[in-house]
């Protein structure tokens, strides 16, 4: 049980602006060979989801202290990240589980208020793949 919390803890840090590396957990539990595989998946996708969810929720909650000095971004940079999302689309979810941008992308998707439904089933869809994949890749080659 402490190995699927760990897990779950790992991937819901990982999706939000924090660093951690919830694949590396992953692949030794799958290594380990103990644990169910589909139950492996779907705790790391359900944390990774929630810890998504967060940064949906802090876009939405960010927004409305947009006119402060500390606020992390200018209005310019706003309406450049609201025009780069309206031109590529709630499909750029499909990008979340992308190093990098992927977890401002969800937050960028709470500020621009894209819907709740939407954003969970793209970026479940997203990270889900990404979790089978390598699972996949990872009992393939060990």
């Amino acid at each position: 049980m402490i190995a699927y919390a760990g897990l779950f803890l790992s991937a819901l840090i990982a999706a939000t602006i924090l660093p951690m590396q919830s694949e590396a957990v992953l692949v030794g539990l799958l290594l380990q060979g103990e644990r169910t595989v589909v139950w492996l998946l779907v705790i790391a996708t359900t944390g990774n989801v929630l810890g998504s969810l967060i940064n949906w929720y802090l876009g939405r909650f960010l927004l409305r202290f947009r006119d402060r000095s500390w606020f992390p971004a200018s209005n310019q940079q706003l309406t450049r990240a609201e025009g780069w999302y309206h031109r590529y689309g709630r499909w750029s979810l499909l990008g979340s589980w992308l190093p990098i941008v992927g977890d401002p992308l969800t937050v960028v998707a709470g500020i621009l208020r894209e819907p709740l439904p939407t954003f969970l089933l793209l970026v479940t869809l997203a990270k889900g793949t990404r979790y089978v994949v390598l699972a996949a890749l990872t009992l393939a080659w060990f």
